[in-house]
């Protein structure tokens, strides 16, 4: 086990159990992404920026619901989306195929040191298990052939994210942010309408391409 990871496991906390356990996704025909290789970031707009919004929350709305139930509460708050519009540096894109909006995501490249984070990735609800949210992610990667590691995190709860990022993606557990071990950069953060034991749980993770 990585020695970042063990140093942050606590309460019987397993992060290598959690991806192995990890829910399994639809099939995916190998060919599927290459498929889709009209696929193309499209910058959001001020006018389709509340198309964005009402997409995103969709998606993780029915992701979160699908595994817990229904929940009165919204998942991703609008202000967490608007949060990281705001982000110095934030870049935000539709992924389109022809006229159809698939999905989106809010990325932030520090180009000083060849470093990007992905805030938010979203598949729009409809398009998935198509592959689509790798060939997203492939999209972003190739725009920005300049950076050298990208950072993101997702909820602990969120087994299947875990899944995409660790099996299909690449990305390496680096830590895992819960109320004895917060993370420093963001305070307090914690998903919308989950209590703050729950909701302050995330997993960081680091994808290094060279």
């Amino acid at each position: 086990m990585d020695a970042a990871i063990a140093a942050h496991l606590v309460q019987g906390y397993d992060l290598e159990s959690l991806v192995e356990a990890a829910p399994s996704e639809p099939t995916v025909d190998p060919g599927s992404v290459q498929r889709m290789s009209d696929l193309t970031l499209v910058p959001v707009s001020p006018g389709s920026r509340l198309v964005f919004v009402e997409q995103i929350q969709e998606a993780f709305q029915v992701g979160f619901e699908d595994l817990y139930g229904p929940s009165p509460e919204t998942i991703l708050p609008t202000e967490d989306v608007e949060k990281s519009f705001a982000a110095p540096g934030a870049e935000a894109y539709f992924a389109m195929s022809g006229e159809t909006v698939l999905g989106g995501a809010i990325i932030v490249v520090q180009r000083e040191d060849a470093r990007g984070h992905l805030d938010l990735l979203y598949v729009r609800v409809g398009s998935q298990g198509r592959g689509t949210g790798q060939a997203i992610w492939q999209a972003v990667e190739r725009m920005h052939p300049e950076v050298s590691v990208w950072e993101t995190h997702t909820p602990y709860f969120e087994k299947r994210n875990i899944h995409f990022y660790v099996n299909t993606l690449g990305f390496h557990i680096v830590e895992f942010y819960h109320q004895a071990h917060p993370d420093p950069h963001h305070d307090a953060e914690r998903v919308g309408g989950l209590s703050r034991e729950v909701g302050s749980e995330f997993v960081r993770f680091e994808k290094r391409i060279r």
